[in-house]
């Protein structure tokens, strides 16, 4: 079907007859039941839906009827797919009732679909398809009017109850919770943790099955989000600012602007670098605290069914432990701020998005080891051994090490190769190694041989 058979959104007007309009679905929410006060004991159902076809336009629409239609349209289309609107109703919107809990378009008017006269089909002409999948990736506000994760910490409290823009990576998404309502409506609640340049770990909550089935579709450590009207609260539990995504949000999937694009970039060489690795050990987690224990499989198991990160303790043997290579690649230095690797020699961090780059440059030097842990069951591979929890483990710190002969290090090495130890773990899933599992040691030390035994009979049983 040619593209001028469409009426353009930015050309709409009451007085139309039979419009119909082609757009790519960027926003939607779900199906919502009200009492029909024309038909007493019945029901009325609703959802909506924004479509856009332009750069700079977009609309909102509205579907109601029947049960079974409102829900079988509702199922047939997702956010991202190019549909075709036929013949709705063109109304001005009324911004004090329904319209102010809708995404805010730069449309005058909405859309109403009603089952008797109007159609929602997917859109099959490849042309129109081209032309519209581009505009997916276009924010639905001013790409440069958004706040930074630093900003809302910044804020604080202050910013409770607002309205804002967010640009942010995805650093992990949470597993869907679903749960029963006192008056017996089933929920569900999704998080997930965003980071940028300036905050590591923020929390975002989705209520509504969209969002949650959008945001399970990314790839966490690799995809920036630009979200346009999310709702910033202070959560006391918490103690500390959360977004959550209401029925105004749209959210932007890897924006094509400049600032996504360096946001992409920054979290692309954070992941190359290990950084986000080395922010997974900054838990607030006392190792006295984590009593679970778990054999090799049982941690792959549980990292499998589970995309949250835990902590747990494995009676394991250290397999692979390189101590006696060369001392570059035992100790490594990085940047204070932002966790890149640097050279020993290096009067800036290379990162060009490090928070303090244009302050005084200041690094650490530390253990920076990849151990294998091996039992029964199997091996972990590359698990995380960084100070300061290594120099407790080796007992000693880098700067002993290097003066160690090859000697010393390799009889260091032989002191935990091949040695039941106890660990404390903390296990998350990544995407840059094989398995999908990564562990980071929080604790290790020389198993108590009647300990071991006591507690592997107990795993066993």
């Amino acid at each position: 079907m040619a593209a001028q058979c469409y009426i353009a959104i930015s050309e709409l007007h009451p007085n139309f007859s039979h419009p119909k309009v082609a757009g790519i679905v960027i926003g939607k929410i779900d199906v919502k039941s009200f009492p029909d006060r024309k038909n007493i004991g019945m029901d009325r159902f609703t959802f909506g839906f924004t479509i856009k076809d332009s750069p700079d336009f977009f609309i909102n629409v509205a579907a109601w009827g029947n049960g079974g239609y409102i829900n079988g349209l509702a199922s047939s289309f997702s956010i991202g797919d190019c549909v075709i609107v036929e013949n709705p109703l063109i109304s001005t919107k009324d911004l004090e009732k329904g319209d102010k809990f809708c995404p805010t378009t730069p449309s005058h008017y909405r859309l109403l679909v009603m089952e008797a006269h109007s159609q929602v089909t997917l859109c099959s002409d490849m042309d129109t398809i081209e032309r519209l999948l581009p505009l997916l990736h276009l924010p639905a506000k001013d790409p440069r009017d958004f706040y930074s994760l630093g900003d809302i910490v910044a804020n604080g409290q202050q910013l409770d109850g607002s309205v804002i823009n967010i640009l942010a990576a995805v650093k992990l998404i949470g597993e869907p919770k679903q749960f029963t309502t006192r008056d017996g409506r089933k929920g569900q609640r999704l998080e997930v943790k965003l980071f940028d340049d300036s905050v590591s770990s923020f929390p975002l909550v989705c209520w509504d099955r969209e969002a949650i089935q959008l945001m399970q579709t990314l790839i966490p450590r690799e995809t920036v989000l630009f979200i346009a009207d999310v709702k910033i609260s202070f959560d006391s539990f918490r103690g500390g600012m959360v977004a959550t995504v209401n029925s105004k949000s749209i959210v932007t999937v890897n924006p094509d602007t400049r600032e996504a694009s360096m946001l992409f970039n920054y979290a692309k060489e954070l992941l190359a670098s290990g950084a986000l690795d080395e922010d997974e050990m900054s838990d607030d987690l006392s190792v006295d605290s984590i009593t679970d224990m778990y054999t090799v499989s049982q941690l792959k198991q549980k990292a499998q069914e589970n995309p949250e990160a835990f902590f747990g303790i494995t009676y394991s043997f250290i397999s692979k432990l390189d101590l006696d290579t060369s001392a570059s690649k035992v100790i490594r230095t990085r940047c204070c701020r932002c966790k890149f690797l640097v050279t020993e020699d290096m009067q800036s961090c290379t990162n060009l998005l490090c928070p303090g780059r244009d302050q005084g440059f200041s690094a650490t030097v530390g253990f920076d080891l990849l151990v294998d842990l091996t039992d029964h069951t199997g091996t972990l591979h590359a698990c995380s051994l960084r100070s300061p929890v290594a120099d407790k483990t080796l007992g000693c710190t880098t700067e002993e090490f290097t003066s160690l002969t090859d000697d010393e290090r390799t009889a260091m090495k032989w002191k935990f190769l091949l040695e039941r130890c106890k660990i404390h773990v903390k296990i998350f899933p990544s995407t840059k190694v094989k398995s999908g599992v990564k562990g980071v040691i929080l604790a290790c030390s020389l198993a108590d041989p009647g300990e071991v035994k006591q507690h592997m009979s107990a795993l066993l049983q």
